[in-house]
């Protein structure tokens, strides 16, 4: 089968479409033919290995896992013998590590039917990102209507569900994003514009209930500054900072912090759960949030494609087709 590996750590110039061996799945485990894969930042995480201290997981030395992609759709090839939620023909989505390839493994556990409305590229736009918008906004960072919902980087991934989330849940929401995109966040639901290239998140005279900042840029005063007295910052991934710790080294100053003051103050890193897939399908199905795909591009193109990501600013997801 073709794939994309790639043997060490390092840039995109190291993606190599190869033809490798099928993999074979485990007892709880399923095969998919992989019809689309999801570009984001999980996968440049994993093609950088950086933040460095996540090689502990990845592989010390060079990925363990050498075909990249994270998360994807397409249809079961093949299930284990532990497996009876699937069955081969089933189109599914989720995470599928290795989705860079014409089949990949995928824990049973970590998949869902395909919403029946969505087609695959659409859904492969979902996984990843959607969980951890859902997860963002759960718990004490749900927002009740009326709320104000500060979402940063609200054009990507990651922040086009969690407008689309926030302004379900009835909250009144600012999308933080550049001037460019401020038509496409609007019409995702945001009630407000902040363009970063202009304005700081400081510079109005409103506080924010909940904070989603999916940036990693911000300090982290500056972020307390701009939410109220007893409201909940949720600080999504481990962007920027030094390449041993990324951002960890600031979720982990506002995860110290948080007990000693009135505000809460939390790091997210997104797991995927079967649960969480099948509400994002239940919310799909009913129309209640929509897939956005800024591009697409073939296998064998999937290096491009994390470039777009790297030097652009995509709006919504971009998407690799097998």
């Amino acid at each position: 089968m073709k794939a994309i590996v790639q043997d060490a750590y390092g840039s995109a110039d190291l993606l190599r479409l190869r033809d490798i061996d099928r993999p074979v799945p485990g007892a709880d485990e399923v095969l998919v033919s992989v019809r689309a894969a999801g570009v984001g930042p999980e996968v440049w995480h994993l093609m950088t290995g950086r933040p460095y201290v996540a090689r502990v997981a990845l592989g010390v030395r060079k990925p363990k896992n050498p075909v990249r992609g994270w998360d994807g759709a397409g249809r079961v090839e093949a299930v284990g013998a532990k497996v009876t939620d699937f069955k081969p023909g089933d189109e599914v989505f989720g995470n599928c590590e290795g989705s860079y390839a014409e089949y990949a493994r995928a824990k049973a556990a970590k998949l869902a039917h395909k919403p029946a409305n969505l087609t695959f590229e659409e859904a492969a736009a979902l996984p990843v990102s959607g969980m951890t918008a859902l997860q963002a906004l759960s718990g004490k960072a749900r927002p009740t209507p009326g709320q104000r919902v500060l979402v940063i980087g609200a054009s990507g991934g990651v922040g086009t569900y969690a407008v689309q989330l926030a302004t379900m849940y009835g909250a009144e929401v600012t999308g933080v994003c550049g001037p460019g995109s401020a038509d496409y966040v609007r019409s995702q639901g945001a009630a407000h514009i902040l363009d970063y290239t202009h304005e700081d998140i400081t510079d109005t005279p409103h506080r924010y209930d909940i904070i989603i900042d999916n940036a990693g840029l911000r300090p982290l005063p500056v972020l307390r500054r701009a939410l109220t007295p007893r409201g909940t910052l949720v600080i999504v991934g481990g962007e920027g900072g030094t390449g041993f710790f990324g951002g960890m080294s600031r979720e982990l100053r506002a995860v110290l912090l948080s007990p000693f003051i009135s505000q809460n103050l939390r790091n997210l890193i997104s797991i995927a759960r079967r649960e969480d897939l099948l509400t994002l399908k239940d919310l799909a199905e009913k129309g209640q949030i929509t897939p956005v795909v800024d591009r697409t591009y073939p296998l064998a193109e999937a290096a491009a494609a994390i470039r777009h990501l790297e030097s652009g600013h995509p709006r919504g997801k971009l998407v690799v087709t097998v």
